[in-house]
């Protein structure tokens, strides 16, 4: 028996890597005679850039990097194994899990750091950068980022705005002469598992801004400032992306993507699983396993599990999802590909004693779903009796 594991990271208690790697331990305590494959993934979010640079036997380069709130943080993304491609997820630099929860601002926060990041990644001579959108304490429009790269932002006096949210109702024009060429020989795709436009009802600050410490009214004028900015992209650089779905992801940061560095958004989860060859292992599998921290009905949009369903289905595969925990309307990715959905939660518990136990739990959870297959073999094996 071939077995292909195929998990997202459990966040604030194991990543990807130790989730492939629980979840075999607890199968191999049974099926100790099954082949297994491991593949950790990520949709664009926090773990991604390590995914895809495990996936590609890369490194990971560490810099220091201006973080969300102008303070200097310690960033990473990864290069893959042949030093073309980089791996940058702009959590890594302008994460809301690098701001403390009282001090968050959107008003403020900068993808300064992305912009950074991206910048090493040239110095290096990549030829293609893979942007991992998610997790961001930022509503910048991704202005902080295009800065870091040669962009500037003028007032309607030709003045240069800092690129900040609460700046951008000021914006007149934008200059991109001195955007760094480079840019244009590197082919760069953003990993986005939401199709949210820029601004409205639906875009990045109505949709993102509350959990990023945004007010009521803060979201008002940072939907107010982002319209501006994009009608200014428009006007400037013909690029009308404000109805573009996926451009509000990561707080404006989609949109940036396609104004500034001509990139593409695709589905994180297909990026991920393109680059890890993850069609060629199913050929002659017998088994899927996948999972993430949390399974819901928001599961089907996008997230990994969906996408990991989505190519085993294709060969006839079974799937299997494990999860910390099973939110509202979970049973909606029956629908899409996942046959089965287990907790790893042993009992009632407080949320520090889950993240804390979520290996032992998630090794005891795999063993007993081992074990029902074991039983299930026995049973389709034994004749039928009159």
């Amino acid at each position: 028996m071939k077995i292909v594991i195929a998990a997202d990271s459990f966040k604030e208690s194991m990543s990807a890597v130790e989730v492939c790697q629980g979840i075999e331990d607890g199968f191999r305590r049974i099926l100790s005679s099954a082949t297994f494959i491991k593949i950790p993934i990520g949709d664009g979010g926090e773990g991604t850039a390590l995914s895809l640079t495990n996936a590609t036997g890369g490194k990971v380069i560490r810099l220091p990097v201006t973080g969300p709130l102008g303070d200097t943080v310690d960033g990473f993304y990864g290069i893959s194994g042949d030093g073309k491609t980089a791996f940058i997820e702009m959590a890594a630099a302008s994460g809301i899990h690098l701001v403390p929860s009282e001090r968050r601002n959107p008003l403020i926060a900068t993808t300064k750091g992305t912009g950074e990041l991206i910048m090493d990644a040239l110095n290096r001579g990549v030829s293609h950068i893979i942007l991992g959108l998610g997790g961001s304490a930022t509503n910048d429009g991704g202005t902080g980022m295009a800065a870091s790269l040669g962009v500037r932002f003028l007032d309607e006096t030709g003045h240069e705005l800092p690129p900040r949210p609460d700046m951008l109702g000021k914006l007149a024009s934008i200059d991109i002469t001195s955007l760094d060429p480079r840019l244009k020989n590197v082919r760069i795709e953003a990993a986005c598992d939401v199709d949210n436009p820029l601004t409205g009802e639906r875009g990045a600050s109505f949709v993102f801004g509350p959990q990023k410490g945004a007010t009521e009214e803060i979201v008002t004028i940072l939907d107010r400032n982002l319209a501006n900015y994009a009608k200014v992209l428009e006007k400037c650089l013909g690029k009308p992306v404000k109805d573009i779905p996926g451009t509000g992801a990561a707080g404006g940061m989609g949109a940036a993507v396609i104004a500034f560095l001509d990139g593409k958004l695709k589905k994180g989860i297909d990026i991920v699983l393109d680059f890890a060859n993850f069609d060629h292992h199913l050929h002659d599998a017998s088994l899927v396993i996948t999972g993430e921290g949390k399974i819901d009905s928001q599961t089907v949009y996008g997230k990994a599990p969906a996408g990991v369903a989505k190519r085993a289905k294709k060969y006839g595969l079974p799937v299997i999802a494990v999860a910390g925990s099973l939110g509202t309307d979970y049973e909606v990715v029956f629908d899409h590909g996942i046959d089965a959905v287990f907790s790893i939660v042993q009992g009632v518990t407080t949320l520090q004693n889950a993240l804390e136990q979520g290996r032992e739990n998630l090794v005891k959870t795999c063993e007993n779903i081992a074990r029902l297959l074991q039983i299930k073999t026995v049973v389709s094996q034994r004749p039928d009796k009159p």
